[in-house]
């Protein structure tokens, strides 16, 4: 039995069937060592330094986001994702800070659009949830989601802005954190409308 191989496939197992060259050093194991799994078609390379076992599911969300370590799901995937909206998406949103290169991601990954956010912006409602595989994964949180609906509104399709907006009131809003994001967004009046229409 291969006892390195055993451990990373426990590295992959703990982390969505993904891992790293960091991760496999970390275990103590040579960098080298991963060349030949490789060759043996027992893991694939995804990028540099991130890697998939070869007959194993790899949460997508996880690998999609472990390639780009600034990277937020937003919009409608982190709608999605919290369950304010049923539709599986097609396209995937990612929201990254002003100045990141996502040439590479964009590249490889067509159903990915971008979104770009000043620094001190990009940081509002910055969370964690688990993916529908299991996963951790990075996203906005519900209040910046709605504040981000709201801002984008002629950019959005209306099926999915007013679906998420009812059923964000209706499962339990959070009043003083949406308040103060719409605040910081310049979206107050319109959150303040909607919370008389539909909370």
């Amino acid at each position: 039995m291969d006892s390195i191989w055993n451990q990373i496939e426990h590295i992959a197992e703990e982390n969505s069937g993904i891992l790293t060259t960091a991760q496999v050093e970390a275990a103590g194991i040579s960098r080298t060592v991963l060349k030949r799994y490789i060759e043996e078609k027992q893991l694939v390379r995804v990028s540099k330094g991130l890697y998939v076992l070869e007959h194993s599911m790899a949460d997508e969300y996880v690998l999609l986001q472990a390639r780009s370590g600034k990277a937020l799901f937003s919009y409608g995937t982190a709608l999605f994702l919290w369950g304010l909206s049923d539709r599986t998406p097609h396209i995937i949103d990612l929201t990254v800070p002003h100045g990141t290169n996502v040439s590479k991601i964009a590249r490889d990954n067509p159903q990915v659009r971008f979104h770009y956010v000043q620094a001190p912006m990009f940081e509002v409602g910055k969370t964690e949830t688990v993916s529908p595989q299991g996963g951790t994964v990075r996203l906005y949180d519900k209040e910046r989601c709605i504040c981000d609906l709201i801002r984008d509104k002629k950019e959005m399709d209306m099926q999915l802005y007013t679906q998420a907006l009812k059923d964000y009131f209706r499962t339990g809003s959070n009043a003083r954190r949406l308040l103060k994001y719409g605040k910081t967004f310049g979206v107050e009046e319109q959150i303040r409308t909607y919370m008389e229409v539909l909370s």
